[in-house]
């Protein structure tokens, strides 16, 4: 049984400024459209196996890696949610006051 998936605003406005990022540093979507292919399996598989990943340290909370980034998500009980799309080249003390919401 897969869950619904939401993503959080916060989720959907990191995402959009990384994929931003890469198609205005590359001059060309293609990395950017490649990312959003991982990204959309990642989750997919997610919604599938949605306790197969780590526990954090919040509570009630997980976290997927993928390549420089990491997806953060909470499992109900039929919906995945995902709170964070984190490049973890940034300041994780920004991480911290977006998981302690």
């Amino acid at each position: 049984m897969a869950f619904k998936i939401i993503w959080t605003n916060t989720a959907v406005l990191q995402r959009r400024k990384i994929l931003n990022y890469w198609k205005k540093r590359n001059k060309s979507a293609t990395y950017s459209k490649k990312l959003i292919v991982e990204i959309m399996e990642r989750v997919h598989f997610l919604s599938l196996n949605p306790e197969i990943y780590i526990k954090t340290s919040f509570p009630d909370i997980r976290t997927s890696t993928l390549g420089h980034y990491n997806i953060f998500y909470r499992i109900t009980n039929n919906e995945l949610i995902v709170l964070a799309f984190w490049d973890n080249r940034r300041n994780p003390k920004i991480l911290y006051k977006i998981l302690n919401k």
